[in-house]
């Protein structure tokens, strides 16, 4: 067995404390002999999400030798409050202990750059791997049963059961919901997430008349995994957003069936079909849907896009986003989203939710192609700006919003989920006001007469406000996601994207090149040359004279392969990450920036 280069591993430190233990707070030393996988995510961040689920069959099998620890590390203002970090904990099922790390502590010292990333520690205490982004299981499995045999010969390793205490179960009607709609007749339906349930509730929001779904997580004919969005098909049935399964599903009011009309409950990977015939085509966390040109319009959270479910062709595709992860506008198929999380169709226009940006966004017709769309930005800048601010559109600010509904009078509502806040945009004026406060967690909202319904996720209920006529006045709150900017040299900056193709496995270079790399910056003018899509992972960029700080936006992606000559047909497997790197220009600044996407840094 080849030597790991081992580096000590920093102490755990988290102002926020444990969760998930009993009460009991851990130090490294604790879990001596026992091989610790450290998970830095963040509850925004969908990529963390998969993340989550990828970890959920390794830390099953290998639950007396591996403690998973999530490290939760916070984007948004909203994302340090312990209660809310509690919240996910629950909501996600996260059945290993968490360490809260509002202040970004422990993330600093592992050097972390991006959500996600997993470190794994052995059982010494020595960090032997760490691995960026999404698509990583399998190598963290092969490296478990390595270090497994490896420290039960050392006799360092040390089996038994891990420190997760799950906490007291909470009896509620909802738990979490996601979305809701009203049905022809009235009754409310509403998309339980947590329980993987839908639930229909009668006129007035609390009593239940029936529960949809075994309630346990699966994919059978009355499974659902994390169901979001709903929206009404023409004929009266149901669309169902069902989010893990990374499918779309139809219930029938009528009759109660559940079938499943697009996606194969795989999660998309670059490379993979972008278009065709629905029950072959993957999907990735499908948050919400629409019915909207004739069509169901899908957000498709996790590759940051939108795509279309046709049900007289039975065929999905793009729509638009280029799995770019930002906020760039114009014709459909060149415009970035960031993890759009809800929708809301007009005759004319359907409105976007773009959570990571903290954006309203729209889409409409290419007025320069009938056939085509563009894409436009109401409310939001980018990835790193975002707050609590009302008044003209072009100053205004939103904090990760997650759903979106068209009022009658032409403006729409806006959940703005981590302000726990309902907005509204006027399209007629471009004024961004406030219409309600003190809403836990707002993830979606229907209008009903002269009401507004709004799904208060966090505190489990459905909650009817009048629509008010006059705004609610708020203090205006301004925030950058608070990240220390690596100090950068002048002129050239060689970026290297580090990755080791792991165990028992190579680059699969079958095809043509395995490596993808893209690189952009805000402001662009950041670059004087380096920007674009290449193959290979490392690149000498050319930082511009007189821009002092930016942020570099990385994506790479590697496509590794078992490495068995004897099997004509290897499995593969793709490793991607996004990084967006706050950067400041200084004298003394490094000329080398290396991101790891799998492996050491050596």
């Amino acid at each position: 067995m080849s030597t790991r280069a081992r580096v000590r591993a920093p102490e755990l430190v988290g102002k926020g404390g444990w969760l998930n233990t009993g009460g009991k707070q851990y130090t490294l030393a604790e879990l001596r002999g026992r091989i610790v996988i450290l998970d830095f995510w963040t509850f925004c961040c969908i990529n963390c999400l998969h993340v989550l689920d990828e970890l959920r069959e390794l830390e099953e099998k290998h639950r007396d030798t591996v403690v998973i620890i999530g490290v939760h590390s916070p984007k948004f203002v909203h994302e340090a409050e312990h209660q809310a970090v509690v919240d996910a904990v629950e909501r996600y099922e996260v059945h290993h202990p968490v360490l809260d790390d509002p202040e970004l502590a422990t993330w600093k010292q592992y050097a972390v750059r991006a959500w996600p990333t997993l470190v794994v520690i052995d059982p010494e205490g020595y960090v032997v791997a760490q691995h960026a982004g999404e698509g990583h299981a399998h190598a963290i499995g092969t490296l478990v049963g390595e270090l497994e045999a490896e420290h039960a010969a050392k006799g360092t390793l040390r089996r038994g059961d891990g420190p997760y205490v799950a906490p007291e179960p909470v009896a509620t009607d909802l738990r979490f919901p996601g979305k809701a709609l009203v049905l022809p007749g009235g009754n409310f339906l509403v998309s339980d997430s947590t329980r993987h349930q839908l639930v229909e509730l009668e006129p007035d929001g609390e009593t239940v008349v029936r529960r949809i779904g075994s309630g346990e997580r699966g994919f059978g004919p009355e499974g659902f995994s994390e169901p979001q969005g709903l929206a009404l098909l023409p004929g009266g049935k149901v669309v169902v957003a069902d989010t893990v399964n990374h499918a779309l599903r139809v219930y029938d009011p009528e009759t109660g069936e559940i079938e499943t009309v697009a996606g194969t409950g795989r999660q998309w990977w670059q490379g993979s079909a972008t278009s065709g015939p629905a029950r072959e085509v993957d999907l990735s966390s499908p948050w919400d849907v629409a019915w909207f040109a004739g069509k169901v319009w899908i957000a498709m959270a996790g590759v940051h896009q939108l795509w279309t479910y046709d049900p007289a062709e039975g065929t999905v595709g793009v729509a638009a986003g280029t799995t770019n992860e930002g906020l760039v506008d114009g014709p459909a198929a060149e415009a970035w989203f960031a993890q759009p999380s809800g929708l809301a169709a007009t005759e004319d226009r359907l409105w976007v939710a773009d959570s990571e940006t903290s954006a309203l966004r729209y889409v409409e017709r290419d007025a320069g192609n009938a056939d085509g769309f563009v894409v436009r930005t109401a409310v939001g800048t980018g990835l790193f700006d975002f707050g609590h601010r009302d008044g003209e559109a072009g100053q205004a600010l939103l904090q990760h919003p997650l759903g979106v509904t068209a009022l009658p009078d032409g403006s729409v509502a806006v959940c703005d989920t981590y302000n726990h806040a309902l907005r509204r945009f006027d399209p007629a004026t471009g004024q961004v006001t406030t219409l309600a406060t003190d809403l836990r967690e707002p993830s979606d909202a229907v209008v009903v007469g002269d009401d507004i319904v709004v799904v208060e996720s966090a505190r489990h209920r459905l909650t009817r406000l009048r629509l008010p006529e006059e705004a609610v006045r708020v203090e205006s709150v301004a925030h950058r996601t608070q990240r220390a900017a690596t100090e950068v040299a002048p002129g050239k900056l060689l970026l290297d994207v580090v990755f080791q193709a792991p165990s028992g496995q190579k680059l699969d270079t079958r095809y043509g090149p395995s490596t993808r790399l893209l690189v952009s910056a805000t402001p662009p003018e950041l670059l004087a040359d380096g920007a674009g899509t290449g193959t290979d992972l490392s690149r000498e960029l050319v930082l511009a004279d007189g821009v002092t700080e930016g942020v570099l936006h990385v994506s790479a992606m590697a496509a590794s392969c078992d490495d068995d000559p004897s099997n004509e047909y290897p499995a593969c497997h793709v490793h991607q990450q996004d990084w967006g790197v706050p950067v400041l220009v200084t004298a003394d600044g490094t000329p080398r920036l290396p991101l790891v996407l799998a492996g050491m840094d050596q």
